[in-house]
């Protein structure tokens, strides 16, 4: 064995100064090497070199296959007050500029519906400046958690470079061993919906996908992932990477960070904000049920500050063994494929998390074409049975309900998770509205949903191409002339107490908890009333007892008040909306799946769900290894040639 390592960052600090020995051997100008997270930052006092800065980050990538950014050195920029007013004279529609003088980066907020500037503009003013300039557009609606999130990002510079600082040293320590074994354990997700958390580990890395908790858990031991059976996860855990904004696969990261870890937390840009509302919205909800969060507002703040957001395509180095690329997963807005490439060419593994592989109204189906994969670990929640309907007959029957429901004088309750089925439905009901197919009567929008749809028009780029295109064309189209959003307690109580038809879309989808549970009981006693079910409801939730033929429940109200809540409204669920791949699209995901896997690890399924899919699953790939592990159940990955 040899005794020099595999990676060394003096090794790579060589590589660096060699490359501009050799492009500038007069003067590099580069004053330090330090680190950004997943990237290699590179400060230079040399005005050419920051001129050049992204092709030279592109050979110096070629070079060390690592992310570089080339940054100014303090002596190189332009006073802050001269350069705002540059900037302000330079590019049109500013509403806010932010100087991080730590980075010589300054963020550049411009107004919703301004032309931004060319790429060439902006690289020659950023020249000019001496600073790294950033654009942000305001997005289109108001968003306090897009907000939030710049004020915990921007608002402590110092806190966060020093959080960069820490992620950089765990990716770019030395690595010794060459990799030659890793292993699969499943802390979470093992047939059963919910508490995604799966544990990579390798001779150099420890790396927890997803770590989600369980809707439907009573117990600690049930609701949260098995952290317990791991020693010391917390001190020895690398990374902690995040396929989408739900709660069963994020709303235990903020726990991670109450007991200790400060390590970093990949995820795509979009599913950083829809993270911080979800678990913000977590602690309020449990605390009105006069319950205690496992974790406070600050923990969740902690995470927010350790947060690395990446965009779909980017390869990007998480440990000295690993790296990542994000690919859309179609589910909800931001939500991600994870292909993992362990070692150089030990193993791939593929981590669809929730997944669609079908076209919505919201998203572009999920991506099945990889460079490399030698395991797969899916999705299996709707293994077992398959939906009878397309997405246009489900379209067609959500409407008959409505329609029928609204002529005969009742109200329409939809449950609804905030992201990814909300936004969906209010599409398909602006269409059924427009197209005639539904009277017109107020809709009104409760929790989280008008929050989480203004996070959805902040992030076109990662909506599917049609509703791209109609943006181009015609602004947001979530919101619209039926659309009412619930801003007070007080607006709530005139729609509780209004007697015409409407229909109402309020969270959570469930109805564990959340608004829709105020209407639900005032509603419940109707029987012109109906509550339509759109999304997924877990074994165990108030959503699934009710689908089974419960027709009382107590409620538990602010202060810890029980109520018997009697049912005699119509219930139904409307399959097809759901953002999980239907049982047939699971199976034609596996048969379009490229390159074949040589193992097949099934999850997020209830038990029938996992076994049936799999029984289908091995006459697709007669030469796969199929695997449908239990909690706590671990998987040896062997390499292949």
């Amino acid at each position: 064995m040899s005794s020099k390592p595999l990676f060394s960052l003096d090794r790579l600090r060589q590589d660096i100064a060699r490359y501009f020995s050799v492009v500038n051997p007069i003067e590099s100008g580069v004053t330090k090497i330090e680190f950004e997270g997943p990237r290699i930052a590179i400060y230079t006092r040399s005005e050419s070199v920051f001129s050049s800065r992204d092709q030279i980050a592109k050979d110096l990538v070629t070079l060390i296959k690592k992310r570089v950014v080339i940054r100014p050195d303090e002596s190189i920029r332009m006073e802050k007050e001269e350069a705002e007013e540059r900037i302000r004279e330079a590019i049109k529609g500013v509403q806010g500029l932010i100087f991080n003088e730590l980075m010589g980066e300054v963020v550049v907020e411009l107004a919703s519906g301004v032309e931004p500037p060319s790429d060439d503009d902006l690289k020659s003013l950023s020249s000019e400046l001496g600073w790294v300039i950033k654009l942000e557009m305001s997005p289109p609606m108001k968003t306090k958690t897009i907000e939030r999130v710049k004020k915990i990002i921007y608002g402590d510079p110092q806190y966060r470079l020093k959080a960069l600082r820490m992620i950089g040293e765990k990716v770019f320590r030395n690595q010794v061993f060459e990799t030659t074994d890793a292993t699969i354990t499943i802390l979470g997700s093992g047939r059963q919906v919910g508490r995604s958390a799966i544990l990579l580990k390798t001779s150099e890395s420890k790396i927890l996908l997803d770590c989600g908790y369980s809707p439907s858990g009573s117990r600690n031991l049930e609701m949260m992932p098995r952290f317990d059976m791991v020693e010391d996860l917390v001190s020895e855990l690398d990374a902690i990477v995040i396929t989408h904004a739900h709660l069963d696969h994020m709303g235990m990261v903020p726990y991670l960070f109450k007991y200790g870890y400060r390590g970093p937390v990949y995820c795509t840009e979009p599913t950083l904000p829809l993270m911080l509302m979800q678990q913000l919205d977590f602690i309020n909800v449990i605390g009105k049920e006069g319950a205690f969060a496992p974790y406070s507002e600050n923990d969740v703040r902690l995470a927010v500050q350790h947060a690395v957001p990446l965009k779909y395509g980017v390869v990007t180095n998480i440990t000295p063994d690993v790296r990542i690329t994000f690919y859309n997963a179609g589910h909800i807005l931001g939500s991600a494929i994870i292909h993992l490439h362990i070692g150089e060419g030990f193993h791939n593994i593929i981590y669809t998390g929730d997944f669609k592989f079908e076209n919505s109204r919201t998203l572009d189906a999920s991506v099945y074409r990889f460079p490399r994969a030698e395991t797969l670990i899916m999705e299996s929640t709707y293994g077992a049975t398959p939906v009878p309907f397309t997405r246009q007959e489900s379209e067609r029957t959500l409407a008959e309900y409505i329609k029928r429901t609204l002529e005969n004088g009742g109200k329409v309750l939809i449950p609804v998770p905030a992201v990814g089925r909300a936004q969906e439905i209010m599409l398909v009901l602006n269409h059924l509205f427009t197209s005639g197919e539904i009277p017109e009567v107020p809709v009104f929008l409760d929790g989280l949903v008008v929050e989480a749809t203004a996070i959805h028009a902040a992030y076109p780029a990662y909506l599917g191409k049609e509703i791209r295109n109609r943006i181009d064309e015609l602004g947001n189209v979530f919101m619209s002339e039926y659309f009412t959003p619930i801003r007070s307690v007080q607006h709530r109580d005139e729609v509780l107490n209004m007697r015409e038809p409407v229909i109402i879309m309020a969270t959570s989808g469930m109805l564990e908890g959340g608004p829709i549970l105020t209407y639900l009981k005032e509603f419940a006693s109707d029987d012109r009333n109906i509550l339509i079910f759109v999304s997924y409801q877990v074994e165990g939730t108030l959503g699934r007892k009710l689908l089974k033929g419960v027709r009382e429940f107590h409620l538990v109200g602010e202060g810890g008040k029980t109520d018997l809540v009697s049912v005699k409204l119509k219930i139904v669920k409307v399959d097809g909306f759901s953002g999980h791949s239907s049982r047939q699209q699971l199976l034609g995901y596996l048969k379009a799946f490229q390159p074949k896997p040589r193992n097949l690890i099934l999850v997020h399924g209830e038990y029938e769900a996992v076994m049936s899919l799999a029984r289908s699953a091995s006459k697709i790939l007669p030469s796969t290894r199929i695997y449908t592990p239990q909690n706590l159940e671990s998987i040896t990955l062997a390499t292949y040639t």
